[in-house]
């Protein structure tokens, strides 16, 4: 089977074979938003699960820019221990480990209490639920350059923690998919209008991170193949950013799509257009290999071994699991040994689009949980009851995570 062929990236590291765990996010760092003991525990069944590559969950460049409460934080070496020791897990059968660093940008909830930074003071619209989140400042430019600075520190400093890799996050609608996207980047500096103008920050991350990482780490970028949002970023202007992606040293690209706007990652789209059940990007990451120089993965919806195939048969270098590998770590070695295990979460077909990707993320993370206790997941949960046990755990962490700030706060 292609799937576990082994594959080498353009600085010379290679991985087992080309199935990633694709980020989720666990919400499961200790009060110090450094890796848990139950993190560590997760990390270890996918590493026993035989995968080739392990791209953590949101690992944050500022402590004061959440994707939400419990998320783990790399910005100083206060808690490189227990992120040394985080690497040493993820990488102990043979694979490789890379952080995924990131910024929210305006999707931040405003419960947390944080001043929320974007390209445009443009807020989301999710009907009912907008005003869960603030109106942005529009970022000035000592803003931009803070940012750039911190995601090339967290990559250090991920390197330093013994991680093999990083991912750049820019895309799924956070802060460098919002400076993309022409619907929530309105400037009319340097840093917007043009497409090149747009996708400057993201081009400057990369540089900053290369200029501080050896040769050999890994830098890769998740980008949106399109914001499935009508004058969104489009594939077009994907393929464009891939290109200028090509000679900067960029070891792979990872294909996604969507936002908390339009939760195409999800398999759904805002702009009327049908994903598929399985491999929802692949289309997209086909059009994309064409002008790619470096290795592309899809991520979005994979669960089955044919599917898998596919993917690899078509061109498309990777394929990216997440949900799948949150019911069964063990899939990779399933697949090997000629089992057609094919994971699956109960569907939802609730009519409110933005409550029903709330209970899917509730879904996934309730597996995440019981594989972070040493248990089985439940695949069959209600999204009812994973959403009501979801949203009283994300209750009780935005408490603990504003005390720790207001503690913070007065430290500074």
């Amino acid at each position: 089977m292609k799937v576990f062929e082994k594959l080498v990236f353009p600085n010379g590291s290679e991985i087992p074979n080309r199935i990633a765990k694709a980020a989720m996010e666990e919400n499961m760092a200790d009060l110090n938003h450094a890796p848990s003991e139950e993190l560590m525990r997760l990390y270890q069944a996918w590493a026993d699960g035989g995968v080739g590559l392990i791209i953590t969950g949101n690992v944050m460049v500022d402590r004061r820019a959440m994707t939400g409460p419990g998320g783990v934080v790399l910005e100083d070496e206060q808690h490189l221990e227990s992120f040394k020791r985080w690497a040493q897990i993820s990488r102990s059968k043979g694979a490789q480990a890379w952080l995924q660093i990131n910024h929210p940008g305006r999707q931040m909830q405003s419960n947390l209490g944080q001043e929320t930074w974007a390209p445009s003071a443009i807020a989301l619209d999710l009907g009912k639920m907008s005003d869960r989140f603030n109106t942005p400042i529009e970022m000035n430019q000592a803003m931009i350059q803070e940012v750039i600075d911190r995601f090339a520190n967290t990559a250090r400093l991920g390197e330093k923690a013994g991680f093999t890799g990083v991912e750049i996050h820019a895309a799924h609608g956070y802060l460098l998919s919002q400076f993309l996207s022409p619907l929530s980047n309105k400037r009319q500096d340097q840093w917007g209008g043009s497409l090149e103008n747009r996708a400057r920050i993201l081009i400057e991350i990369v540089k900053a991170v290369r200029a501080v990482v050896a040769d050999t780490f890994t830098v890769a970028v998740k980008l949106n193949s399109a914001d499935f949002q009508r004058g969104g970023f489009s594939a077009e202007d994907a393929q464009q950013v891939v290109q200028m992606l090509n000679g900067l040293a960029v070891d792979l690209v990872e294909l996604s799509g969507g936002s908390y706007e339009a939760p195409a990652m999800q398999g759904q789209a805002r702009d009327g257009r049908t994903l598929a059940r399985e491999a929802y990007f692949l289309e997209f990451a086909q059009e994309i290999r064409k002008v790619a120089k470096m290795p592309v993965m899809v991520t979005g919806g994979i669960r089955r071994i044919q599917v898998a195939e596919q993917v690899i048969e078509s061109g498309v270098d990777m394929v990216g699991i997440a949900t799948a590998l949150a019911i069964e770590p063990n899939l990779p070695h399933q697949w090997q040994q000629g089992q057609n295990t094919a994971p699956e979460l109960k569907p939802i077909h609730w009519k409110n689009k933005t409550l029903a990707s709330l209970a899917n993320m509730a879904t996934v993370k309730f597996q995440l949980r019981k594989l972070s206790l040493g248990k089985r997941p439940n695949p069959k949960v209600s999204p009812a009851w994973a959403l009501i046990l979801q949203q009283a755990a994300m209750a009780r962490r935005t408490r603990l995570y504003k005390n720790r700030m207001r503690h913070y706060s007065a430290a500074c």
